[in-house]
């Protein structure tokens, strides 16, 4: 009975974290966390959770308990599409980290300079009589700072 509480918080604890992720917008994570989340429980319902078995008779009961009873089949398939997901996720990592080096080759050399940056020449500054207000009210002085710089 232990076993299985532990096999499903470790379940729980990991789907939560997937559904974080998930929030996060980092969805190739959230499903890696997800996949890995039903190992607990689809070892638990496998009967494979105690890994210390030992050949012999409850070897035989194992297989008997997988032919027939649907929990160990439950275990089999969440076992299953956790792997698919793993691999899934595994494949579709390779291509992202596959794409981002070929936009630019390495024997293409050092990053070509870019030029120096100047600034605009300034402006001749109009009378402090027409400073009127545009109905920005606080936001003058912000409007007037990057009119300055030239932005």
């Amino acid at each position: 009975m232990l076993t299985a509480a532990i096999s499903f918080v470790l379940t729980a604890a990991g789907v939560a974290v997937a559904g974080l992720r998930a929030y996060r917008r980092r969805f190739l994570s959230a499903t890696r966390w997800f996949a890995v989340a039903l190992l607990p429980a689809g070892l638990y319902l496998t009967g494979l959770f105690p890994v210390a078995r030992t050949i012999g008779r409850e070897f035989a009961d194992w297989a008997t308990k997988l032919v027939f009873d649907p929990r160990v089949w439950t275990g089999i398939v969440l076992l299953g599409i956790s792997a698919a997901l793993l691999l899934t996720t595994r494949r579709l990592g390779r291509r992202g980290a596959v794409e981002a080096p070929e936009s630019r080759p390495a024997a293409a050399g050092p990053a070509p300079e870019r030029p120096a940056v100047t600034a605009a020449p300034p402006k001749p500054k109009k009378a402090a009589a027409k400073k009127q207000d545009d109905g920005l009210g606080d936001f003058a002085d912000i409007e007037e700072i990057l009119r300055k710089r030239g932005i």
